[in-house]
C-alpha cells in the first residue's frame, strides 16, 4: 500500500474532522477554514486524479487495517477519483459565488453552524464515492440529508421552514426505504461489504433461489434512492426547497447533493447486485419510464413559472430524468452518458443558480420574470454565465449540455429495440421544450426594462469571489463541450472496473 492511495480516506477525514473544529470559531476564522479545507479536497482529489490515470483498475483500502466486519473498506478507482474531483470543485466555486449572500441572510452567530454543514455536506459526498461498505455509505447518507436540510432552513424564514419540512418528509421516506432494503439485503447475503454482497447475489441469481425477495430488495432501494434524487413523480419538494434557500444552498442541492444519491445507486447497480441482475429483474424499465415522463413533465412545469429559480428548481426534475433515463436504458453507454451528465449538469445546474441570484440581486432582489428585464446588462458576468448555461442545458454546440444529448442519443440507438425511439422522440420533445423557457429567460434577461422601473447601480455589484466562480463556471462547461473524449474514455475505464 503507497502512501499516495490514502488520499481518498484523506478527503473524507479532513472536512469531517473540520467540521468539529468548525463549530468553535467565530465567523470570519470559520469562513476562512472552510474555505482552505474544501480547497485541500479539490487540490487532493486533483492529484489523485492524475496519479490514478497512471495505475490499473481499482484498489481497496483498509480503513485501521481489520479486515470485515471489524473494520472498513475504502475502494477507489478512476470513476470516484474523477467524480470526487468535479464535486469538490464545484462545491467550492458554489461556496466562493454565494459567500456574499451568506452574509447578507444569515445571522453573524449561524454562519460558523453554516459553514459546518457545507463541510460535513463535503465528507459525506466523498464518503459515498468511496464507501466499499453498504451500512456506511446509509450512515454518511443520513448526514447528507441533515446538512442539506440544514442548508435550506438557514433562511430561518416561513417559506424555508415550510421547504425544508417537505425536504425532510420525503427525504426521511427514501431514507427509510433505503434502509430496509439495507436490512433485507444483509438477511438474504450476511454480508455488509458491497463485494461480498455481490459475490453473494450472484451466487442467489445462479441458484434460483430468493428471486422474488431480490427483486423487491432492488426495488425499495431504487425508490429510495430516486425520491431522495428527485426523479418524477417524488419531485414535489423540489422547487421551495431550491426556490427559497440562499444561492449556494440552492447550488449545492441541485448539482451535488441529488447527483451524490444517484451515484450511490449506480453503486448498488454495479458494485451490490451486479448490472446483469439489475437487468433481469425488470426495475430498470420501471425506472426508464418515470425518467422520460418526468424529461416532459418537468419542462412543462418550467415553462409555467414565473419565478427564475423555481423555473430552473423544475428543470433540473427534467434533468435527473435524462440521467435515470441513461440509467434505465441498463447498456455500457447509457452508463457512461449517465455519469457524463451528472457532472455536465452539476456544473451547469450550479452556474445557473449562482448567476440568477445575480440577476435577482442587480434587480431589487426579485426573482420574478418582469423585473428581471434588463439585468444581463445591470450584471454583465451573471448574464453572460446565465446564457452560457442555458444554452449548455439546450444543447447547443461545444457545451457540456450538447455532448450529454448527442451520448443519450447513441446509447439509446445502441439498444436496437423499441426504447430507441421512445429517447429519440422524448429527447427532440424535451430539447424542443428547453429551448422554449431558457430562450424566453435569455431574452428577458437583456430586454428593455418597464419604464417605471429603477434599481441600484451597485446592486449589480457582487464582488471579485462572485465573478470569478461564474467565470470558472463557464470555462469548465466549455471544456465539457470541447474535451469530453477524454472525460468519456474516463468515465467508461472508471465503469469497467466499478463492479
Amino acid at each position: 500500500m503507497e502512501i499516495w492511495q490514502s488520499i481518498p480516506f484523506a478527503c473524507i477525514l479532513l472536512p469531517l474532522g473540520s467540521a468539529a473544529l468548525t463549530s468553535a470559531m467565530k465567523r470570519r476564522w470559520a469562513k476562512y477554514w472552510t474555505l482552505f479545507v474544501i480547497t485541500a479536497v479539490t487540490a487532493l482529489s486533483l492529484i489523485f486524479v492524475v496519479l490514478m490515470n497512471r495505475y490499473e483498475g481499482s484498489f481497496t483500502y483498509m480503513m485501521g487495517h481489520y479486515t470485515a466486519p471489524w473494520g472498513n473498506e475504502i475502494r477507489a478507482g478512476m470513476l470516484e477519483a474523477v467524480t470526487a474531483l468535479f464535486f469538490s470543485m464545484i462545491m467550492l466555486l458554489s461556496l466562493l459565488g454565494g459567500l456574499k449572500k451568506v452574509e447578507e441572510h444569515l445571522l453573524n452567530d449561524k454562519q460558523p453552524l453554516y459553514y459546518v454543514m457545507l463541510l460535513l455536506l463535503t465528507a459525506a459526498l466523498m464518503a459515498q464515492i468511496y464507501t466499499n461498505d453498504l451500512f456506511t455509505a446509509y450512515v454518511f447518507l443520513e448526514i447528507m440529508t441533515i446538512a442539506a436540510c440544514s442548508l435550506i432552513t438557514a433562511r430561518t424564514k416561513g417559506r424555508t421552514l415550510v421547504a425544508a419540512t417537505r425536504y425532510m418528509i420525503m427525504n426521511l421516506l427514501g431514507s427509510g426505504l433505503f434502509l430496509l432494503g439495507i436490512t433485507l439485503l444483509y438477511d438474504l447475503t450476511g454480508h455488509l461489504l458491497m463485494s461480498n454482497i455481490k459475490e453473494a447475489v450472484a451466487a442467489l441469481a445462479r441458484s434460483g433461489e430468493y428471486q422474488m425477495p431480490l427483486t423487491v430488495v432492488i426495488a425499495i432501494m431504487s425508490i429510495g434512492l430516486g425520491i431522495k434524487s428527485a426523479l418524477f413523480p417524488f419531485h414535489t419538494w423540489v422547487p421551495d426547497a431550491y426556490g427559497y434557500s440562499t444561492p449556494t444552498s440552492a447550488a449545492v442541492l441541485s448539482s451535488l447533493v441529488s447527483k451524490g444519491y444517484i451515484f450511490l445507486l449506480l453503486k448498488i447497480f454495479y458494485r451490490v447486485i451486479g448490472l446483469d441482475v439489475i437487468v433481469s429483474t425488470g426495475i430498470l424499465d420501471i425506472l426508464f419510464v418515470f425518467a422520460l415522463v418526468g424529461m416532459v413533465m418537468g419542462s412543462i412545469s418550467a415553462i409555467r413559472q414565473s419565478d427564475i429559480r423555481r423555473m430552473i428548481a423544475f428543470s433540473s426534475v427534467a434533468q435527473i430524468g435524462y440521467i435515470f433515463m441513461g440509467l434505465g436504458l441498463g447498456n455500457e453507454q447509457g452508463m457512461t452518458a449517465a455519469v457524463f451528465h451528472i457532472f455536465a449538469h452539476a456544473v451547469c445546474k450550479a452556474m445557473l443558480f449562482l448567476a440568477a441570484g445575480g440577476l435577482a440581486d442587480a434587480s431589487g432582489n426579485s426573482k420574478q420574470f418582469r423585473d428581471l428585464r434588463g439585468s444581463g446588462f445591470r450584471s454583465p458576468i451573471a448574464g453572460v454565465a446565465f446564457t452560457i448555461g442555458a444554452l449548455s442545458m439546450v444543447g447547443f454546440p461545444f457545451l457540456g449540455g450538447f455532448t450529454s444529448k448527442m451520448n443519450f442519443a447513441m446509447a439509446a440507438m445502441g439498444t436496437g429495440d423499441t426504447r430507441m425511439m421512445l429517447v429519440l422522440i422524448v429527447l427532440v420533445i424535451s430539447t424542443w421544450l428547453n429551448t422554449i423557457y431558457f430562450l424566453k429567460t435569455v431574452i428577458t434577461l437583456y430586454r428593455k426594462p418597464l419604464p417605471d422601473a429603477s434599481y441600484p447601480v451597485e446592486r449589480g455589484k457582487r464582488g471579485f469571489c462572485f465573478n470569478a466562480s461564474l467565470v470558472l463556471f463557464s470555462v469548465v462547461n466549455v471544456a465539457l463541450g470541447l474535451f469530453s473524449q477524454g472525460i468519456i474514455e474516463a468515465i467508461t475505464n472508471g465503469l469497467t472496473n466499478f463492479g
